[in-house]
This record gives structure tokens, sequence and C-alpha cells, in this order.
């Protein structure tokens, strides 16, 4: 199955910066909790092109490396675009992370509000993708859209920082950072380690991260290979159910929140805060809605501007031989 991506294979400096931008929005995405990366993805044109590099790495380039057969290993491997992707993304964490830990902190509603335009946008974005829209289709929307209305209101759970736990933890957070609608943040704040996680980060505490990291690559290398058999073999379906996964965390990003006594002052992210309207048209409000606007309205431009940079390439839609 040839990939005629020029995304999979960069070379020159502005294709490898290029790539490097979209990690760093896919990274800053993800370290928000209710923001994928996934979704990001999706937005910037490289969601197959993120999956089929990923699953590049199978059981032949494996044996190739133990055999220190490097130049076959690495000949068809798409080693440039993923180091420029994963290097966007890293650079975002160690650079955002201790950044949006202080706003979510501080200034939640705005962060939400940005965020909840960004990712209704990529609602209407991705609906383009589905080639048919059947009675099927719809209700596979509808039926992710509760389900992750649902899962989105859970309570963090109190749990062990044992290193078995951190790996669990990077392997499921792992798969969420590639299912659009829900963020490996969102997941690691469910399973009681983001602040345990952030805290990592910003101290530079490498033997939590490295844990995090190995059970991440794990978990994406699994799931990857289930997510791309899904598109590939039930296209439509399975972008209708992301778009469900999407429009469901809009329960998560609302900005306007009401905090219940019981939570801990100061605590950044509760995904037991309570959706409320707003009480009037103050000027925080309508700050608020601007910056909805203004991420509803960068979605849009950044994906006519992918279209318009990559109108050769393959698009997120059945591969040529589903057609015949």
């Amino acid at each position: 199955m040839e990939n005629k991506d020029p995304y999979s294979n960069p070379r020159t400096p502005k294709e490898l910066l290029s790539i490097l931008a979209r990690g760093f929005a896919m990274g800053s995405a993800d370290v928000v909790p209710g923001v994928s990366g996934g979704t990001m993805a999706f937005i910037l044109g490289i969601y197959e092109t993120l999956l089929d590099a990923i699953a590049s790495v199978n059981a032949q380039f494996v044996r190739r490396l133990v055999r220190f057969q490097f130049s076959a290993a690495f000949a068809e491997f798409p080693w440039r675009f993923l180091l420029a992707l994963g290097t966007g993304i890293l650079l975002a964490i160690l650079t955002m992370a201790h950044f949006l830990s202080v706003a979510l902190e501080h200034f939640p509603t705005y962060v939400w509000g940005f965020f909840f335009g960004l990712v209704l946008a990529s609602v209407f974005v991705v609906r383009r993708r589905v080639r048919r829209w059947t009675a099927g289709a719809v209700a596979t929307l509808a039926l992710f859209a509760v389900l992750m209305f649902l899962l989105v209101g859970a309570v963090p759970a109190d749990t062990p920082d044992s290193p078995l736990y951190l790996l669990l933890s990077g392997a499921l957070a792992s798969c969420a950072m590639i299912l659009p609608g829900i963020s490996g943040a969102f997941i690691l704040v469910l399973l009681g380690k983001y602040e345990f996680v952030l805290q990592a980060v910003v101290t530079r505490d490498f033997f939590t991260l490295a844990l995090i990291a190995a059970g991440a690559v794990v978990g994406i290398l699994l799931f990857s290979r289930v997510l791309r058999w899904l598109l590939h073999r039930y296209h439509d379906l399975t972008i209708a159910a992301l778009m469900g996964l999407m429009l469901g965390s809009l329960r998560k990003i609302w900005p306007w929140k009401a905090i219940p006594d019981a939570l801990l002052e100061g605590e950044a992210v509760a995904v037991s805060e309570l959706n409320v309207l707003p009480g009037g048209l103050s000027p925080e409000v309508m700050a608020v809605i601007a910056l909805a606007i203004t991420g509803f309205l960068a979605v849009i431009v950044l994906e006519r501007l992918a279209e318009r940079g990559t109108s050769s390439r393959t698009r997120l839609e059945p591969r040529p031989q589903a057609e015949l």
C-alpha cells in the first residue's frame, strides 16, 4: 500500500519545520485536559500519516535493529516525520506545561473558552471526511457522543504512584492522545495522575517521565494499529465515532463552571465541576465569547491552509481500492 502523502517523508528544512510546528500544536493540546492532540492532527491534515508512521514500527523493523541492520531498517521507515513531530510535541510539553498550569489555575474560563471554540470547529471540519452519511453513521456519532459525555463527568480516582501504575497510566494516556476528542492529559486526570505528572515535567523528574513515556510507547504502538485497521475497513463509521468523541468532550471544556465546595482550594483541574450558563453579558463573558470565536476561526483557517498546501496528498478518505 503506497503512501503518497509528502508529509510522510519530509526532507527540506521547510517541510521539517512544518511537521515540527504541527507537533508543537499537538503537544500543546495534549497538555490541556479535555483537548486532544489527535484533534489537532485531524485539523492539520496529518492524522492518517501519523497512524501509518506509528504502524511502521513492526516486527521486521525491530528485527533489523536487533541485527544492527540500520540502513535496511530505516530505508522505508518514516523517521524524519516521526523525529520532527516528536521533537515538536516534546518542545511543547516542556515549554507549555508551566504556562498552561498557571493559566488553568488563574484564568480557566478564558482557556476553556478558546479551546471550546477550537474543538467545536473541529467537529464541523471533520464531518466532511465522512464519505456518505448513513443511519448507521449518525447512530454511531450519537452513541460515542453520549459515551464521551458520561466519561468526562467521571470523578478522578485516588491512585498510587508505583512504577507499574505509572506505566499503565502512560499507556492509557497515549491511546487517548491519538483519539480526537479526548486528551492524554484528561485520562491522567481521571487516573489521578495529572498533577503528579505535570509536577514531574516542571521539576524535571526524569524517572517518572521515563516511566510514563515507556508506557506511552507501548500503548500507542498497540492502539494505533487497531484504529488504523478500523479506518481502513470501516472508514465512515470510525470517523463518525471520532466525531462523537469530540462532540461529547465539549462537556469538559464548557467555559463556565460552578465549583463544588468539596474541591480542594487552588486545584487547577477538576472533572467534577458543574457546567452553568454565564450570568449576563459582562466584559469577562464577552472576552470568553471572543476567545471561543477566535479558536473556532483558527481551526477553519488552519484547515484551509492545510488543504491549500497539501492539495496533492491523500486525504483522510477510503483508500483507492475501496472505490473499486
